[in-house]
């Protein structure tokens, strides 16, 4: 039987591209983002290995009941992968927005979260893994960076969840790419990483051999 992968933040960027590259490894997916059409674009595009489940990580029942339809659809989950994130438009703490600190706070980590409680119920049948977006900026100081802190959240939660899941034989990875173009930056970022680039090294993790946990994959730009 074909093994199944969640995706929070599936619609675009590394989110789609994962998508793109597992099911091209031969497991099913199961895409969540908010964005109802693109991800019934891509879930078409991709065929019978996908299913289209619109959802707000900020909510746990939404990423709760997709989790739900998605192993029943599949008889299963084996990974999921809290890819789902965003930035900052006024960065800094005495010129940032508050409210948008929540946002962020809600998204990059509420978001991880959630996903993982939700998931860590399925994945403990299959001894599964779980795979976080992490960041170049969440392992090491950026000036007043608070996109930066909450990505040091993701990092230090990945280790202790790696810590914890290895009691029942699953495995945790952080994915931290530097600089990736996608629409994240308002300007194209071709010379920098793809999101197919960091889409190969998720696989990897995932189709590591059992004995082998990767905790981490650092990756950057060479430009």
């Amino acid at each position: 039987m074909p093994k199944t992968l969640f995706i929070t933040g599936a619609s675009s960027g590394i989110g789609a591209a994962t998508a793109r590259a597992a099911a091209a490894d031969g497991w099913n997916v199961a895409l969540f983002a908010r964005s109802e059409e693109k991800l019934t674009e891509l879930a078409s595009d991709i065929g019978g290995q996908a299913l289209a489940m619109p959802g707000d990580v900020t909510r746990l029942q939404d990423i709760e009941a997709a989790l739900g339809e998605a192993t029943a659809h599949f008889g299963g989950l084996h990974a999921a992968f809290a890819n789902a994130g965003l930035g900052l438009q006024t960065p800094g703490t005495a010129e940032g927005d508050p409210e948008e600190w929540r946002t962020l706070i809600d998204v990059n980590i509420m978001g991880v979260l959630y996903t993982a409680r939700a998931a860590i119920p399925h994945l403990k049948k299959t001894k599964g893994h779980l795979v976080l977006t992490g960041s170049a900026a969440g392992r090491r100081h950026i000036k007043g960076s608070i996109y930066g802190a909450s990505k040091w959240f993701v990092h230090g939660y990945a280790g202790n969840m790696a810590e914890e899941m290895r009691d029942w034989g699953g495995r945790c990875t952080v994915i931290a790419p530097g600089m990736v173009d996608t629409a994240f930056f308002s300007e194209a970022k071709p010379d920098k990483l793809q999101p197919q680039d960091v889409a190969d090294a998720v696989m990897l993790a995932l189709n590591a051999e059992s004995r082998c946990g990767i905790r981490e994959i650092f990756m950057m730009p060479q430009n």
